[in-house]
């Protein structure tokens, strides 16, 4: 024999009941020996609940029992429910005068949602030409007294089973109310939470079937919750000690009563989806799997009770009069965690029944407050549950840290004896982010990477593009998944928490919208994305006084945007203060050098004690590209100028290369790399423009520009012999001088073999003494600066 059983959203009107009926009638067709165990239908136990309560609070229930009514007689409507709809009505009724119910009462409410789905799947299958016989529990599963949650009379139930089965076997199909039983008094009691799949588990025990279905609307147990984890996958096999703490830690498919009946009678249990026949669900055995982490389980309707106090320091018995007293009032502590440095004790209940806990123990420890030795019993009720199974402690470091780098931090934290489980309390409102995050930790799944760009300028666009063209390849070969949620310029922002496509330029002019930087970060937590970057493409001064609510926020940082390096010192320093205090990342590596890796070899020589004495360098691919031409062939400084505009060398301003400015702030982003507190102010810069061009309109300096040809043609005239002119970043920490100016070096020098717009960097330390460290290569161009700031999202993948 075979025990099939159908959860509520199997059995809901439309495909569910069509589905769970049909399959119900091929198995009898081909003459399989079975027996079906239902839940109520659709959501009728919420919506029971609900009802009562609203009739204990002298509210109108009247509609929603209509609705409720309509829909159980939807399917078939010639099934008489009567009976259960009166009950129902006297019930509520009863319950509104007194404006109370009992555990007893709620049972017998409950109870009906049963009745009605097993009364109508008879009916059906019978008009199918199934043989079915409707099959009351009530009648058969004997229980103690304890409403609600009731506890199994053995002996007397199994003999009930059995002989009820030995009337109605051969061709019959037993169709089986779940959850419901009955006291020696004949009074209605449920089994407690997902007690259908308890009594599906019992009727396996007790008529020795050889395996139990539990269909639901789910694959199978998956590795997590799909509605949490999307990237969750189906576990194929699990053993009956798994699956058994996977449901003592929440596992929501299961019930932790369910898994003893089996494993008494070695009878596999296997989780089948009612709409995808296809799938051979999941499988659950005495057979022990591999070994390692099996699925992250969660329980969102827990609260966590604080025991406070200075006497609870060391005090013996304490912890065994609070599992007395919860005892005593029928609470189940779920988790227990005690901190000597707190002098707290923490226990996780059920939410629902918080305030009696808080009740009983106040109670209890009544004398103690006296003594104030006891100072305060609190509730957390918007706490969740998150539970690791197979998680060995020597490994937690890694879901630990993410957690953290994410804000997220545990409220507590509990293990197992034999250190393989662990749970970790949180807040709710973290709960779908922390599932994400731990998850694509511990198993290894593609790491997500949520990335806002702001700027879709050159070389924002340019990124966006390179982000798109490589991210598959990234997810083959990296196990990253770069998810593009929000492209913004300085007023409208374009929003997907999917990540945008190749056509987001197209999206962005038909979807964007006006923002706020308040509206984005709204946007990521609503959506629960972790591993957040924010990117600056920009630039904008005003935008980098958004760095530090980012940061604050649970933003790692990427700029192309130098200014936040080089505006005044005390809001560098508070940056780095905030970026330590969350533990955030700050890449910068384009600010100097585009893509070339010269911030980050600074760092490392800084760290490690190498004493860099000198910079020097030609910091600008603009500038490197103008003097380099305009020294070696014989073409007027203006044309060379132009030349260079026309690459997309220069600024769309060229005088703001021309200043010197932008070398200028190259060099302070060294000199603070390496402990120097100097501003902007403090390094002399030699302007390449005469005082006439540099505050006139734009058009009328594009007029004036030849005036520098002259100028220009002496001093590169008045050079040595092979000698040729570059405009450099000198900085040296010896005498705390920075300068930008024009020189002329040896053709033959390190700066004078440049070619192009390449930047050239010679780094001077006690090691490079004579012969500088040289770094080389392209210093301009968007396509070089974006690759440069996608270089810097990679390396921040890494640390997140």
């Amino acid at each position: 024999m075979k025990i099939l059983k159908f959860g509520g959203k199997s059995l809901a009107n439309g495909k569910g009941i069509k589905t769970a009926i049909q399959i119900i009638k091929d198995k009898a067709i081909q003459q399989e020996d079975i027996a079906v165990v239902l839940s109520a239908r659709g959501n009728a136990t919420d919506e029971l609940l609900e009802m009562l309560e609203k009739a204990s609070r002298k509210e109108s229930y009247h509609e929603q029992l209509s609705a409720f009514t309509s829909y159980q007689s939807q399917i078939d409507r010639s099934l008489d429910f009567l009976e259960e709809f009166t009950t129902l009505e006297n019930l509520f009724q009863g319950v509104s005068l007194l404006g109370d119910y009992s555990e007893k009462i709620k049972d017998q409410v409950l109870s009906q949602g049963e009745i009605i789905a097993a009364k109508l799947v008879t009916s059906l299958l019978k008009k199918e030409g199934v043989n079915a016989h409707f099959t009351d529990t009530r009648k058969l599963i004997k229980t103690d007294n304890a409403f609600g949650n009731a506890r199994l009379l053995d002996v007397i139930s199994r003999k009930n089973i059995i002989n009820h089965f030995k009337s109605h076997n051969g061709t019959t199909v037993n169709i089986v109310t779940g959850f419901i039983g009955s006291n020696q008094k004949n009074e209605t009691t449920t089994l407690g939470r997902n007690g259908s799949n308890y009594t599906a588990a019992l009727l396996a025990n007790f008529l020795d079937a050889e395996e139990l279905q539990n269909y639901t609307h789910v694959d199978g147990i998956f590795t997590a919750n799909p509605e949490l984890v999307s990237d969750a996958k189906k576990i194929e096999a699990l053993s009956f000690n798994e699956a058994n703490e996977l449901a003592n830690f929440g596992a929501n498919i299961l019930h932790a009563k369910t898994i003893v009946p089996l494993i008494e009678k070695n009878i596999p249990l296997r989780i089948l989806n009612t709409f995808n026949s296809s799938d051979n669900g999941t499988i659950i055995t005495q057979k022990v799997t591999r070994k390692g982490i099996k699925s992250i389980s969660v329980m969102d309707n827990v609260a966590l009770v604080n025991l406070e106090g200075r006497g609870l320091l060391g005090r013996v018995g304490v912890d065994a009069r609070i599992f007395k007293t919860l005892g005593e009032n029928n609470i189940n502590v779920s988790i227990i965690s005690q901190g000597s440095s707190e002098r707290g004790i923490g226990v996780v209940i059920n939410v629902d029944e918080a305030s009696k806990a808080v009740v009983a123990l106040e109670r209890e420890f009544e004398n103690d407050f006296y003594t104030k030795d006891v100072n305060k019993i609190s509730i957390i009720d918007d706490v969740a549950v998150i539970s690791i199974v197979g998680q060995d402690l020597s490994e937690f470091h890694k879901p630990y840290t993410a957690l953290i780098k994410n804000q997220i931090i545990p409220i507590l934290f509990n293990n197992t004896v034999s250190g393989k489980n662990v749970s970790l309390v949180v807040k709710k409102s973290q709960l779908h982010k922390a599932a994400n995050v731990i998850h694509g930790q511990v198993f290894g799944i593609s790491k997500k990477v949520n990335i806002a760009v702001f700027g879709k300028g050159l070389v924002g666009g340019t990124l966006l593009d390179q982000i798109i063209k490589s991210k598959q390849a990234i997810l083959d070969k990296n196990n990253i998944k770069l998810n593009v949620f929000a492209v913004a310029d300085s007023k409208h922002v374009y929003l997907d928490k999917s990540g945008i496509a190749d056509d987001w330029k197209t999206a962005f002019q038909h979807e964007k919208i006006a923002y706020t930087l308040q509206q984005i970060i709204a946007y990521a937590k609503a959506h629960h994305l972790e591993n957040l970057i924010a990117v600056d493409a920009t630039a904008s001064k005003e935008f980098v006084h958004n760095y530090i609510p980012l940061v604050n926020n649970g933003f790692d940082l990427v700029s192309a945007n130098k200014i936040a390096n080089t505006v005044a010192y005390s809001f560098y320093e508070e940056l780095r203060t905030q970026l330590k205090k969350h533990q955030k990342n700050y890449l910068y590596e384009t600010n100097v050098g585009a893509g070339l890796p010269l911030i980050d070899t600074i760092k490392l020589l800084h760290k490690s004690g190498e004493n860099i004495k000198k910079i020097r360098g030609v910091f600008s691919g603009s500038l490197s590209y103008l003097f380099n031409t305009f020294s070696v062939e014989e073409i007027p400084f203006s044309a060379v100028l132009q030349q260079a505009e026309e690459k997309g060398f220069t600024e769309p301003d060229a005088r703001e290369d021309l200043s010197g400015n932008d070398v200028a702030r190259k060099l302070l982003i060294l000199a603070r790399e390496l402990d120097l507190k100097h501003e902007l102010s403090d390094i002399t810069i030699q302007n390449l423009l005469p005082n006439d061009l540099q505050h006139i309109s734009l058009e009328a300096f594009k007029k004036k520009v030849t005036e520098l040809d002259k100028t220009y043609k002496l001093i590169k005239a008045n050079q040595e012999e092979n000698h040729v002119l570059r405009y450099v970043g000198d900085l040296s920490t010896a005498t705390g001088i920075l300068e930008v100016k024009l020189i002329s070096v040896p053709q033959n020098s390190a700066l004078g073999q440049i070619k192009g717009s390449d930047s050239i960097f010679e780094i001077y330390t006690e090691a490079y003494a004579t012969q500088p460290l040289v770094i080389q290569g392209a210093g301009a161009g968007a396509v070089v600066t974006a690759r440069g700031v996608f270089g810097d999202i990679l390396r921040l993948t890494e640390k997140l």
